[in-house]
């Protein structure tokens, strides 16, 4: 035998399939977490309740019309009013219905306003929900018009009004025909008021444009979550306008509070308590 002898190899051939198959990588399922926008905390969804509270820092998500109906009226109470209105398109602006159409699909609702009537604590009270999932919530003619049959019904049935605002302010797709609702539903408040009933406002993040302009300030009693964003003109246009650095905090609901354009920030958790007792304290039928 030789005392050297070359090596025999054997050539082993990979697992093709092993090599190519694609490795799995662990998927998270939408919407599992969510980002506080003030803390910057990722939060579990589940931690942040029904009243969606940052458990943080105690920031106010925004949330939708029939969550913030769940959250303030008893059980099986509501009654819808005023659906079915159409909206138009005086300006013919491109694509305007159709993207009216595709938010109707994904809200559920016919319109940045839900109204009707319902009961909290037992007492019956007709109410509007603006929903800024809803192109922000902007007052279109039909938003307008929704509210200003809210008040007009309300006085024929001798009803306090509750409105939880929201919007980033007049719809533009509508032009003038959108800041006509301002003195539309401003007159609308006037008659309700000049009958002795009962108008609340609660101020939601955020309430801008038009609609701070409007019937938003004109509530009996204005109340308003914690840190939402109240003003008319936003804050970089406001200081290039008047050439001065605004106070921190400005058009803040604290702010607001602290030079007297509000009564009172309510946290979320007892809004319902707070507006029932209003309720009570106003109570002409009792």
């Amino acid at each position: 035998m030789p005392l050297f002898q070359k090596k025999k190899y054997i050539k082993i051939t990979p697992n093709r399939s092993l090599i190519s198959e694609k490795q799995v990588e662990p998927e998270v399922p939408d919407q599992l977490f969510a980002k506080c926008p003030k803390c910057k905390h990722s939060i579990y969804v589940e931690d942040l309740g029904e009243a969606k509270i940052c458990p943080h820092c105690d920031y106010n998500f925004r949330i939708s019309a029939n969550e913030r109906l769940a959250l303030i009226t008893d059980p099986s109470t509501f009654e819808e009013w005023f659906t079915g209105i159409k909206t138009k398109n005086p300006l013919d602006f491109p694509g305007y219905l159709e993207k009216l159409e595709k938010v109707k699909a994904h809200t559920g609702l016919d319109e940045a306003v839900l109204t009707g009537k319902a009961r909290i604590n037992g007492k019956e009270v007709a109410l509007g929900i603006m929903d800024s999932h809803f192109i922000m919530a902007s007052m279109g003619t039909v938003v307008g018009e929704k509210l200003t049959r809210l008040f007009e019904r309300a006085l024929d049935e001798k009803l306090p009004v509750i409105i939880f605002t929201a919007s980033g302010g007049a719809r533009m797709q509508e032009g003038i025909m959108s800041l006509m609702q301002m003195a539309k539903t401003s007159a609308a408040v006037k008659r309700h008021s000049n009958a002795g009933l009962l108008y609340i406002t609660v101020l939601t993040d955020p309430t801008t444009g038009g609609v701070t302009a409007s019937f938003a300030m004109l509530g009996d009693i204005i109340l308003a979550e914690p840190q939402a964003l109240i003003g008319f003109a936003g804050r970089r246009v406001i200081e290039q306008t008047v050439r001065q650095t605004l106070p921190e905090g400005f058009q803040k609901a604290e702010f607001l509070l602290e030079h007297g354009f509000i009564d009172a920030i309510v946290k979320r958790g007892d809004l319902k308590e707070k507006l029932a007792l209003l309720l009570d304290l106003h109570d002409t039928k009792s």
